[in-house]
């Protein structure tokens, strides 16, 4: 594969996994404007490892918290990581099992259309300026019940639109249930975790027990390098970044996206 793609895909995939702008829209649409093949298999799940291996360091500290939390567990006691594992968990089973439905139907791939990007990328930003400008911010993870995580958790499914953004549903969600901006984000980016682990886990048996790997180990690596730091800058931007200025930008930005996807295809 052309150095130049496993370059754009790397830093596509890492500057916008956490954003709340979707990179799985960027991922299909990117190829189709620089006019380069799809990504092969390997070099899919390359990224998202680079992407995990990113929110697992920056975050290191809320994972030894967590860790240590369920260590805890077995004598008894409920620390704030423990508590934070708990909410995590209670957020996860949406978007698992929705996921797993397509996956199993055959339909995984139902929504990849350039045209279905568009009306996503367009219809879920303006529930983020909302959230954003209107709704409370006096939550945050110690007082978040199990019943808001696991609302924050169903909004999730609506990741598996293309355009919709993983990132940007949870933190609108985060957002309309009273957590604060950079709670919202610290929470949403957690929350990825196990759903970015499951995904790999899936992609990697498909890619293990089939010859469609399409790519080089080297390309994979290079690949997962890559995604790793343009993940962690984009990871260490927003958390500034959204206490500050909040979600306009990237609303603004979606709005922008879904114009030119119409655009393009009229």
């Amino acid at each position: 594969m052309p150095l130049i793609q496993l370059i754009l895909l790397s830093l596509v995939q890492g500057l916008t996994e956490f954003l709340p702008v979707s990179s799985s829209a960027h991922l299909i649409l990117a190829p189709i404007a620089a006019g380069l093949e799809d990504q092969s298999p390997l070099i899919d799940v390359m990224a998202h490892v680079g992407s995990l291996v990113a929110v697992l360091v920056y975050f290191h500290r809320d994972i030894r918290d967590i860790t240590l939390g369920k260590l805890a567990w077995f004598s008894g006691r409920m620390t704030p990581g423990g508590r934070l594992a708990l909410l995590i968990g209670a957020a996860t089973p949406p978007v698992i099992l929705a996921a797993g439905y397509l996956y199993l139907s055959g339909n995984a791939d139902l929504f990849r259309s350039p045209l279905v990007i568009g009306i996503a990328t367009l219809v879920f930003a303006i529930p983020l300026w909302a959230a954003d400008k209107f709704c409370p911010s006096g939550e945050s993870t110690d007082t978040l019940t199990y019943r808001s995580a696991f609302l924050i958790g169903a909004a999730q499914v609506f990741a598996l639109i293309p355009g919709a953004s993983r990132s940007g549903v949870t933190m609108t969600a985060g957002r309309a249930l009273g957590l604060g901006r950079s709670e919202a984000a610290r929470f949403s980016m957690l929350m990825a975790i196990p759903v970015i682990a499951a995904f790999g886990l899936v992609a990697g048996w498909d890619l293990a027990t089939s010859d469609a790997a399409g790519a080089s180990l080297t390309d994979g690596l290079i690949v997962a390098i890559l995604s790793f730091f343009a993940a962690w800058a984009s990871i260490a931007v927003m958390m500034r970044f959204v206490e500050r200025v909040g979600f306009l930008p990237f609303v603004i930005y979606r709005l922008a996206l879904a114009a030119l996807i119409f655009w393009l295809l009229v």
